[in-house]
């Protein structure tokens, strides 16, 4: 068992008919009363990772242990964990309080225990004085809640959520996700999710499995995923970037110098290279850069930071913060730059046209393989 671990995903593979891996060697390591995303674009594997935690799926190869317990064939229903289903799944001829109280049916508690749990796991869900409503008279928050519910009233070791989210609006979705990171620090125990929603995932987890085509790429907190991202891949989907096509030219103290299209030459700490790679003179490179580290100034920029001219192509203004494309030279597509500006250089800078400065701290620059 992996040190620490509480949900140990080992070598695990999971192929389909005519071969294909849906799952492709996943390692993995949850900690007990984590919560833990696995985050991923549609087809990446994600959720039949989920479905083999959760006993729906077995593996080709590999083996999953849950407390230390091996669970191969161990089927759902004698497994420590619970789902909330992305749909919910809640049935429209019960009421709220039978809908919840349907997985104690088979354990025969006293009738007092059974509305004792259904009380508690009611009020956890902020659904008090609800039991008596029909799932018709349910908005979608209400629904989810009920499934929360329905699921924490068997006390699990582990729930796991297959994008509960996805079906509420933009503003209850923001409100259910504080709630739900709130239910899950009050219950203790471990929450394992799955989304492709990358601020989602951000905003909810401990920690983050991002995942392609079946693999595990990078598994790292919040500010790590972001900051230091393993590949070009992971860069490329947390959040908006810019990658700039380079050389290394050399290496001075904790310094590499890299010769990157439009920027020219620039200088980055040894630190900012991330994915394992050694860099060495005469390497392809990539150079990252998030448009919020990016800025915009009608003058030169005091100071050492990485300074172009370009041009302003398009802009965007959204009250706290507006975005641009700029286009520089030696370089074909536009630079995205994101952040505040002056009132005073508002009106300048939303000009298209406007001839501007770009500019960039070395410490901003993520440096990466070319793959």
């Amino acid at each position: 068992m992996s040190e620490q671990a509480y949900i140990d995903i080992v070598g695990v593979t999971k192929r389909f008919a005519g071969g294909v891996k849906a799952v492709d060697n996943a390692n993995l390591g949850i900690k007990r009363g984590e919560f833990f995303s696995l985050l991923g674009p549609s087809g990446c594997g994600k959720t039949t990772l989920l479905r083999m935690i959760a006993g729906f799926e077995f593996p080709s190869e590999g083996e999953i242990r849950i407390d230390g317990q091996n669970v191969e064939g161990v089927a759902a229903n004698y497994r420590p964990t619970n789902m909330v289903f992305q749909s919910y799944a809640i049935f429209p001829h019960l009421n709220v309080r039978d809908n919840v109280a349907y997985g104690l049916r088979k354990d025969r508690l006293s009738r007092s225990e059974l509305n004792k749990r259904v009380d508690e796991a009611l009020n956890m869900v902020k659904l008090q004085g609800f039991g008596a409503r029909q799932s018709s008279q349910l908005s979608g928050g209400q629904r989810q809640r009920v499934a929360l519910a329905r699921a924490l009233i068997k006390r699990p070791k582990v729930l796991l959520l297959d994008e509960p989210l996805s079906a509420l609006d933009k503003k209850l979705r923001e409100e259910m996700q504080f709630e739900l990171r709130q239910l899950q620090q009050n219950v203790g125990i471990t929450f394992v999710f799955v989304t492709h929603d990358q601020e989602e995932a951000l905003s909810l987890s401990d920690r983050v499995a991002v995942m392609f085509s079946g693999k595990i790429l990078q598994v790292a907190g919040a500010r790590q995923l972001y900051e230091s991202p393993s590949s070009r891949a992971v860069a490329d989907f947390i959040g908006s970037i810019n990658f700039f096509p380079g050389v290394v030219k050399g290496i001075e103290g904790q310094e590499i110098v890299v010769e990157a299209e439009g920027l020219g030459l620039l200088r980055a700490p040894i630190a900012a290279g991330t994915g394992g790679a050694s860099f060495k003179p005469g390497s392809a490179i990539l150079v990252a850069i998030r448009p919020e580290k990016l800025s915009l100034s009608v003058e030169p920029p005091p100071g050492n930071a990485i300074t172009v001219k370009g041009t302003v192509l398009t802009s965007a203004y959204l009250g706290d913060r507006s975005h641009y494309h700029v286009r520089i030279p030696g370089r074909e597509a536009p630079v995205a730059v994101s952040g505040t500006q002056s009132a005073r250089s508002l009106d300048v800078l939303h000009a298209h046209g406007t001839d501007i400065y770009l500019s960039v701290s070395g410490s901003s620059v993520i440096l990466l393989p070319p793959d």
